[in-house]
């Protein structure tokens, strides 16, 4: 079928880039119901998906706690939902073929996932890493210039320093940077990675049409943006289970929104 051909090993010219258009409040809210039913009707690849995020940030959390550096904990949480999107391109599959009323069977989903090695995900992937990586250096080096010389073993057992000024300055600072990281990769993925997943395209091209999606819709994608954002870290606070839930909905409600944003010439 042409939709296969376009997600496995399909050598051709670049397809036509989507148009972006304007979406309302009311649209986020039928995007989420819409991802709520797709995980609702396929929870296993939402589980598997998921599966993979979980057992990192438990690695992640392992690690920190196992070389005693309990702080560590504080960049890695804040900067674990910077690499969140990826999980997301698998869903976005299994969403495709739920709107497009095609069979959900396991080797062709996978095989389609395994596919993107050999088209732009894999660079989107890359970007997202690199970003990651930055801000754990960003937030040791925003640290060690605040509280690098304070008596403090761990956060958990030093606390209060938070409270003092050095402690909020720190916070301060490094929330904005840490915000700043943020915005830009959900600017440069949220309609970048599904734009990937469904068209033949360069990552530059993706991440123009993304980036011009949300300055046009930007009170609105802020607001999806802030819903995830606090979405993940409440699903992160019981161990990262709660991911299991939160990264499969919002996984398959991204797709649907990028559905409603873009203008689909062919529809």
């Amino acid at each position: 079928m042409a939709s296969d051909r376009v997600q496995h090993h399909r050598v051709s010219m670049p397809d036509t880039l989507p148009e972006p258009r304007r979406i309302e409040p009311a649209d986020l809210v039928h995007a989420l119901w819409r991802g709520w039913q797709d995980f609702r009707r396929a929870p296993a690849f939402g589980l598997l998906f998921s599966a993979f995020y979980v057992a990192g940030g438990l690695v992640l959390a392992a690690v920190a706690l196992a070389v005693g550096r309990d702080w560590w904990l504080v960049p890695f949480v804040l900067g674990f939902p910077l690499i969140a999107p990826f999980a997301a391109v698998g869903l976005y599959e299994v969403s495709r073929r739920i709107e497009a009323g095609r069979p959900l069977d396991w080797p062709a989903v996978i095989r389609v996932v395994f596919a993107q090695r050999d088209r732009q995900i894999p660079s989107m992937a890359v970007v997202i890493l690199l970003m990651f990586m930055f801000w754990v250096f960003v937030a040791h080096t925003i640290f060690a210039l605040f509280l690098g010389t304070s008596p403090m073993v761990n956060v958990t057992s030093s606390a209060e320093i938070l409270a003092t000024p050095r402690g909020i300055g720190m916070l301060i600072i490094g929330g904005a940077i840490g915000l700043g990281f943020a915005a830009a990769l959900f600017t440069f993925s949220v309609f970048g990675l599904p734009l990937l997943l469904e068209r033949e395209t360069d990552l530059i091209s993706a991440i123009i049409v993304s980036t011009e999606a949300v300055r046009l819709n930007l009170p609105v994608m802020a607001a999806w943006a802030a819903f995830i954002a606090v979405a993940l870290l409440v699903a992160m606070l019981p161990l990262f289970l709660g991911l299991f839930v939160a990264l499969p909905v919002l996984g398959h409600a991204t797709w649907h929104l990028y559905r409603c944003a873009m203008v689909d010439e062919a529809g």
